[in-house]
C-alpha cells in the first residue's frame, strides 16, 4: 500500500512538474511574441499549443483523479490516516485539482482556434 502511495505521488509531482515547465514555457513565447509584435496565429504552431495543452492538462486530471481515489481509500476505507501524511496529501490533489481548472481554458481557447480555421 505505501509504495503505491509513494508511486501516485511521484505520478501527481511528476504531472505537475511538466505542467508547471509546459505554462512556463508559452508564457515565454507569449512574451517574446509580444515584444517583437508578432502573431502566433500560425496553423502548425496553434495545433502544437492545442496538442501540448490537452496532452498535459490530461495527465494532470488524470493525476488527481488517481490522487483523489487513494485519499479516499486511505481515509475513508482504510481508516488508516493517522499513518500516512492524509492531510498534506489531499492538499496536494486539491491544488492538483486547481492547477487542472486553471490549464482547462488555455486548452479550450486554442482546440477553439484550431477548430475554427
Amino acid at each position: 500500500m505505501k509504495c503505491f502511495l509513494i508511486f501516485l505521488s511521484s505520478y501527481l509531482v511528476a504531472a505537475a512538474g511538466l505542467q508547471c515547465f509546459w505554462s512556463f514555457s508559452l508564457a515565454i513565447i507569449d512574451i517574446y511574441a509580444l515584444l517583437v509584435r508578432r502573431s502566433l496565429q500560425n496553423y502548425r504552431l496553434v495545433t502544437f499549443f492545442a496538442v501540448g495543452d490537452g496532452i498535459t492538462s490530461t495527465l494532470m486530471f488524470a493525476a488527481a483523479c488517481a490522487s483523489a481515489g487513494i485519499t479516499v481509500l486511505i481515509d475513508n476505507d482504510l481508516d488508516i490516516c493517522s499513518q500516512n501524511h492524509c492531510v498534506e496529501f489531499e492538499t496536494a490533489t486539491g491544488l492538483a485539482f486547481i492547477s487542472w481548472f486553471a490549464a482547462l481554458p488555455s486548452f479550450l481557447l486554442n482546440f477553439w482556434s484550431l477548430a475554427s480555421r
